[in-house]
Parts: C-alpha cells; sequence; structure tokens
C-alpha cells in the first residue's frame, strides 16, 4: 500500500491554552497531508481548478486518540483509502514523533464543474490521474 508521510511542527497558535493543539488543526494537517500525497504522485490540485473542477469535502471522520502538544512534530501519514466513478476516500493517521498514535480519521472527496457544481468523474476530467488513484486503492484490497 503507498502511503504518503509529511510532518508540520506544531506551532504555538494551534494550541489552546493548556498547549494541547485544538482540533480543528488536526483537519488542516489531514489536507496537508492529502496534498502531498497528490503531488507526490505526480498531480496537482490547482491543474484541477485550472480546468475548471473543484474537488469538495462531502463527509468528514476523525478519531482523537492522544493529544499533540505546542513543540513537537506532528507526522501525518495519508493514503487513498477507497477510489469510485465520483468519491474518493482518503485514510489518515497522525503520529506523534516516536509513533504513538494521535489521530485517526477519513475525507471523502467528489469531483464537481467549478461553474455549476454538478458532479463530474475524475475519469472523464483526467483519465491519467483517475488511473493512478485507481491503481493505489487497489492495493489495498
Amino acid at each position: 500500500m503507498y502511503v504518503n508521510e509529511t510532518s508540520v511542527k506544531v506551532r504555538y497558535s494551534e494550541t489552546d491554552q493548556m498547549g494541547v493543539v485544538y482540533h480543528a488543526n488536526y483537519l488542516v494537517w489531514m489536507e496537508i497531508g492529502r496534498t502531498s500525497l497528490i503531488e507526490d504522485i505526480g498531480f496537482r490540485y490547482d491543474k484541477l481548478e485550472e480546468e475548471g473542477f473543484l474537488s469538495p469535502v462531502i463527509d468528514l471522520n476523525i478519531s482523537y486518540k492522544n493529544a499533540m502538544r505546542y513543540g513537537e512534530s506532528a507526522i501525518i501519514r495519508t493514503w487513498i483509502q477507497s477510489h469510485g466513478r465520483l468519491r474518493t476516500t482518503y485514510g489518515y493517521e497522525i503520529l506523534h514523533g516516536d509513533g504513538t498514535v494521535a489521530a485517526t480519521g477519513q475525507s471523502v472527496h467528489t469531483l464537481v464543474h467549478k461553474e455549476t457544481f454538478r458532479p463530474v468523474g475524475l475519469r472523464k476530467a483526467d483519465p491519467e490521474w483517475d488511473a493512478k488513484y485507481r491503481e493505489l486503492a487497489r492495493e489495498l484490497v
């Protein structure tokens, strides 16, 4: 299974008064991981946008396991959990430097025309990207 790994250093502005990472920042880190995965396999979101497509989140799930704190480095692991005609599910693990799981999650995305927000398959928008996602999703089966 192909898993992209990237890291971020926990900044003070991402924590609450107790020095614990505020929960919404994990979602930002998931986006960082997803973007890193996409670029790592040779594609770019902005290319899709230039061609008139957007990829909104239609479902999101996150489970918090062990708090991250200011000064730590968060390791973000991201993979293609599933990919179908109109939906892609990304899987995530956010880890402490020692490998302890801080959070797990999934985000489900679709592809829509920028002007109309009508769904369109990735296969139609970018057949090469679609083929790569299908390949990576098959590795999980």
